[in-house]
């Protein structure tokens, strides 16, 4: 792998692995000087790789050069030493050369954990803890997260550096969490992972890679969760088959030009099933214990999405799944989706009824059903519910799609 592609992918892989460490080290007061250095440590393989080209193992040259760097700020901040590092777990003089950075797997593993469940603290906005998330959890710089969040720079800037400064007026530990803090904060960290993966997964964004990326990053958070023990329970293992079916259809979703390809005009050859696989293997292990979590019904009705065949055993499933998920934990876009499944069950007529309650007049997927479930029902009240949806159609996508149900409309 060439420089100018090693070090970007070294950043998105390593950097949170290095702050997640320096952060548990120096505490959650004093976390941009982690931050610091590991830019730093960066810059400095840029700048040296560039002259004496790639070493023979990249990651190790980086932790050896994380590690001096934070040993050096100890020895050159007599302040620090003083004032600070009192508060630190260690016991060992900090300025001591022999102090040595943990950076091993373990340790790195551990680090991540503690930050995890710092990040995703209630006391921030469910936008502050992705936004934070994505930065010191998975390495985004602002310009991505911006791009994520369809935002400016200056917005997301502001963002991440007042979720910051709550965690620290809050005086949040960054520490391994114990079993009291898990149960108590594990809907938490789940829900801001569920909401980093939707941010990539329904993204309006058209930057494909960084979707992927983000939905990527949410995975692999998600992961470090089941590999430990203490936070492998089955709604984890839950979210995990919810993303893996979900991303399973992710290469077949867009065209070549970056349009959203519906679900019935998906090829089923694009599907990874190596992903549906994964993910009716975490499903299976989340079937365990006594506690039904939406992640259970969101991934039950997800598998039934990968299986193309159009049949009534099917939307009967998927019914059933949404009906007990409105009772678990209702939302107007839940009861929407749920319309869908019940006109594949029940017919149209009786889910128009059901829609038309919901009455989401600002919501143009709303008026989107409403226009295929009244077509060939109403033709006429079709176009009108069709029109509507595109006149609060926020992007170009959406409006492409719309525009196709209209253009398909005029033919009957």
């Amino acid at each position: 792998m060439m420089e100018k592609e090693l070090i970007p992918n070294l950043f998105r892989t390593e950097y949170q692995k290095i702050v997640s460490v320096l952060s548990n080290l120096f505490g959650i007061h004093h976390i941009e000087i982690a931050e610091d250095i590991v830019s730093d440590t960066f810059l400095a393989a840029t700048e040296t790789w560039a002259i004496k080209g790639i070493p023979d193992n990249p990651t190790a040259w980086l932790y050896t050069v994380a590690k001096n760097k934070t040993k050096n700020y100890f020895k050159r901040n007599d302040v620090f030493e003083k004032k600070i590092a009192t508060e630190i777990k260690y016991n060992t003089p900090l300025n001591n050369p022999e102090t040595e950075i943990d950076l091993s797997e373990q340790n790195i593993a551990d680090s991540q954990l503690a930050m995890i469940f710092t990040v995703c603290n209630p006391c921030n906005s469910n936008e502050a803890q992705i936004a934070l998330a994505l930065n010191l959890l998975c390495g985004f710089g602002i310009n991505e997260i911006s791009d994520a969040f369809l935002s400016n720079k200056e917005v997301i800037y502001k963002r991440i550096n007042r979720a910051k400064e709550k965690l620290k007026e809050e005086n949040i530990k960054i520490q391994h969490p114990n079993s009291a803090e898990i149960n108590e904060r594990i809907e938490t960290v789940l829900k801001t992972i569920y909401l980093l993966y939707s941010e990539g997964y329904y993204s309006t964004s058209q930057n494909t890679t960084l979707r992927k990326d983000l939905c990527a990053e949410a995975m692999r958070l998600t992961y470090l969760l089941i590999q430990n023990e203490s936070t492998n329970l089955p709604a984890t293992n839950a979210l995990m088959a919810l993303m893996c079916f979900h991303s399973s259809r992710f290469e077949a979703r867009t065209s070549e030009n970056g349009e959203i390809i519906l679900y019935q005009d998906q090829d089923e050859l694009l599907w990874n099933q190596e992903l549906i696989d994964k993910g009716t293997y975490f499903l299976s292990k989340s079937s365990s214990g006594n506690k039904l979590s939406k992640y259970h019904l969101e991934a039950g009705i997800a598998y039934w999405h990968t299986q193309k065949k159009d049949s009534p055993e099917k939307w009967q499933h998927i019914l059933e799944l949404y009906n007990n998920l409105i009772i678990l934990e209702y939302s107007p876009i839940v009861a929407l989706n749920r319309t869908f499944a019940l006109s594949k069950v029940n017919g149209k007529k009786e889910a128009i009824i059901e829609a038309e309650k919901l009455n989401l007049t600002d919501n143009h997927f709303y008026y989107s059903l409403l226009g295929n479930l009244y077509t060939d029902v109403d033709n006429k009240k079709a176009h009108q519910h069709f029109e509507t949806a595109l006149s609060l159609a926020k992007t170009i996508t959406e409006k492409n799609i719309i525009n196709k149900n209209i253009l398909q409309l005029s033919f009957f």
